[in-house]
């Protein structure tokens, strides 16, 4: 990550614009758009097993102190006849998270060589910890709600919870952080929200296939 953070820089000489903000910009939407396939199938594994999940309660509570070996026969049964993966959802995020975390490491530890094209904007240095005038922080906040909403159930109070105590945990580590990380996260939230977007519009009609398949099998 480190190579190509200083590779990107370098695209940056290039064409007359160098900046390691710009670096670390252009490097955040190339790791989102390389990891966009195993979101969306990671998303569309989501969706599928939230549609599901009122059918499964209902065959764990009638099953679950008379056959337990039948309970399972039948979830297994209903994830069959809907082609639903319930690991389908672990094996992108097992992908993605060394990745990221790489990409954390890198911007965590990088040594800015050229001091003046590691200004951004109001930022003097973007290895300076924290920002000036808490910009970057509240972005960061900002965007990881505006996608948390995107995905959450605000039925479920826990993830409601969740919804408000992320954003705000996400905003101090971003103030507490060297002001480069804290771009990456700004990037690679609003990159995430407009993905999300995106796989919200193609989730759609599995959502709409699983209700009518739920509703013709009750009417019958």
């Amino acid at each position: 990550m480190t190579s190509l953070m200083n590779w990107l820089y370098q695209f940056t000489v290039q064409i007359h614009l160098p900046n390691y903000g710009l670096a670390i910009i252009l490097l955040t939407i190339l790791i989102k758009m390389v990891l966009y396939p195993l979101t969306f199938k990671q998303m569309r594994s989501m969706v599928a097993m939230q549609q599901l999940a009122p059918k499964i309660k209902e065959i764990q509570e009638r099953y679950k102190n008379k056959d337990p070996q039948k309970m399972q026969q039948k979830i297994m049964e209903l994830y069959r006849e809907h082609n639903v993966n319930p690991m389908a959802g672990c094996l992108p995020l097992v992908i993605q998270m060394p990745i990221l975390i790489a990409l954390y490491r890198a911007l965590l530890h990088f040594n800015y060589s050229n001091p003046v094209h590691a200004q951004f904007f109001w930022i003097n240095n973007l290895s300076q910890v924290g920002d000036p005038f808490y910009i970057l922080p509240v972005l960061a906040g900002a965007t990881t709600f505006l996608q948390s909403r995107m995905t959450t159930n605000v039925s479920d109070p826990t993830q409601r919870m969740m919804l408000i105590i992320m954003p705000v945990f996400i905003a101090w580590i971003s103030a507490t952080v060297p002001a480069g990380l804290a771009l990456y996260w700004v990037i690679f939230n609003a990159v995430g929200i407009v993905q999300q977007y995106f796989v919200n519009r193609h989730t759609r009609g599995l959502k709409e296939a699983l209700m009518e398949g739920g509703g013709s099998r009750k009417d019958g």
